[in-house]
């Protein structure tokens, strides 16, 4: 995993996910899930970046 992917994780989720998928279906979802929550918005963008990074 990327660390400066991970530290957008864990202090803003939406940019986390936007470096690692771009503007896709998983951004638009991470920012829903940030102004929801914000913990769920971390835990999903951790998610989407371990996903990513196998």
């Amino acid at each position: 995993m990327s660390i400066i992917r991970l530290l957008f994780a864990i202090f803003l989720p939406p940019v986390g996910v936007f470096l690692t998928v771009g503007i896709r279906g998983a951004f638009w979802l991470n920012i829903l899930l940030t102004i929801l929550g914000y913990l769920p918005g971390i835990i999903h963008a951790v998610w989407i970046i371990a996903k990513h990074d196998k």
